[in-house]
């Protein structure tokens, strides 16, 4: 995964569900999580970092339960005409299906 991709993730969850100061923003050990250009929007939104252990494959077992869940369940049940497309499912699934 690009760092460019993780930041625009990161500012359009921020701007979507505008979490308080001190919230836990855990990430495995990624570069693109340990960027500079990331920490810093951590930091500028107050939020506190955290990190999965090394080694530990427990830490992300939720968010890999969940990827594991909308590929079976969306994204490996048609093809995709753009990336626009996928991106618009993807987040009609995550806001209007799977969080509610």
């Amino acid at each position: 995964m690009k760092r460019d991709l993780a930041i625009r993730a990161l500012n359009m969850a921020i701007a979507l569900r505008r979490p308080p100061k001190g919230c836990i923003h855990h990430t495995d050990r990624g570069n693109q999580y340990c960027s500079h250009d990331y920490q810093k929007i951590l930091r500028q939104h107050g939020f506190q970092a955290s990190m999965s252990g090394t080694g530990n494959c427990y830490d992300n077992a939720a968010v890999e339960t969940f990827f594991k869940t909308i590929n079976a369940e969306l994204l490996w049940q048609r093809s995709w005409k753009t990336r626009r497309d996928a991106e618009i499912a993807i987040f009609e699934y995550i806001n209007g299906f799977y969080n509610p």
